[in-house]
């Protein structure tokens, strides 16, 4: 009898549980491709960017990395000019994006820079996992480097930023760049589908219902205000130019783009006047990175009562270091 029972327990314990059969696949099964490699190995045909909404921003708006997965090592340039008009004030600014993408998709080395003509700018390097920055603010140029360990995401966050003029633009004329086929064309070497850009309708919206922005007690800057003004009531005006498109792997290869955007308030009328110009160039060939050789260290932030003493000017006495807790006295036996 006891044999018995004993079979049969064993034979339920055998018998396999659809739950943690699935459980155990999940967690033995090899991880997810990143996004960017996934999104790589999706056919974006380039003769539907005219006829189809839907590919047209997956190709205008495709990042960096999902570019480098398709296309591999190349360099990236681009310059946008911005030119506000309001009233009889003119304020113009000159902008630069360039990305030296290296082989390796997400997880290869580049080099990314931005840098303006009020003497503004961030560069950030990447080379064997190892991540350095450094700014170019002033008329002094780039500073040393600074080795970023800690700093997550700011790679990644650089790079996009670096190659997104074309995804930027897009999205400031409300998606509302339009595009004709005119054929193929050969671009360093490659055989693009060339684009007639045009200002096309207004894009329905599906309208979602958000939450109050969360404003100071004070209410926001008149900085904060202008910028919300302008996303809430912009209007593209006028729109051309030319895009071309990678026949083979379907990412952006140079494009010619102009514009003007209006934006009408209370306060008076105002004009933005844009352009744009980028390309790829060195297509498969990888660029010459080298890791900085004289950076400085990543280091820990100062102790924040310490620094605000010093902030005052008010030194510790200890010459900089906490001074040793006195020994307790033993107590009696």
């Amino acid at each position: 009898m006891k044999r018995f029972v004993f079979a049969s327990l064993l034979a339920l314990s055998a018998c396999p549980d659809p739950v943690d059969k699935a459980a155990k696949k999940r967690i033995f099964s090899s991880e997810d491709p990143p996004q960017a490699v996934a999104a790589a190995q999706e056919k974006l045909p380039p003769e539907d960017v005219a006829s189809n909404p839907a590919v047209a921003r997956r190709v205008l708006g495709m990042g960096a990395a999902e570019a480098t997965e398709r296309i591999g090592a190349h360099t990236y340039a681009a310059t946008v000019t911005w030119e506000w008009t309001v009233g009889q004030k003119t304020l113009r600014l000159k902008e630069t994006r360039e990305l030296l993408a290296g082989p390796g998709g997400v997880s290869g080395d580049f080099l990314a820079r931005q840098s303006n003509t009020n003497d503004q700018g961030l560069e950030v390097l990447r080379l064997g996992g190892r991540v350095y920055a450094r700014t170019t603010y002033g008329k002094d140029g780039a500073g040393p480097y600074r080795e970023r360990r800690r700093d997550r995401g700011i790679a990644e966050r650089m790079r996009e930023e670096a190659y997104g003029a074309v995804r930027d633009f897009d999205q400031l004329f409300r998606g509302r760049l339009a595009l004709a086929a005119k054929g193929t064309q050969t671009v360093e070497g490659r055989l693009c589908w060339r684009y007639d850009v045009t200002l096309g309708p207004p894009l329905l919206q599906e309208v979602k219902p958000l939450p109050a922005l969360a404003a100071p007690r004070g209410g926001a800057d008149d900085t904060t205000l202008r910028r919300r003004a302008f996303f809430e009531l912009r209007e593209p005006k006028t729109l051309s130019g030319e895009v071309f498109v990678d026949a083979e792997k379907s990412v952006v290869v140079k494009t010619n783009l102009t514009g003007r955007i209006g934006v009408a308030s209370d306060a008076g009328t105002a004009e933005l006047r844009l352009a744009l110009e980028s390309s790829l160039t060195n297509i498969g060939r990888a660029p010459e990175l080298k890791a900085p050789t004289d950076f400085l260290p990543d280091e820990d932030k100062p102790e924040g009562i310490a620094a605000a003493l010093k902030r005052f000017g008010i030194e510790r006495g200890d010459g900089g270091t906490l001074a040793p807790a006195a020994p307790a006295e033993p107590e009696d036996e």
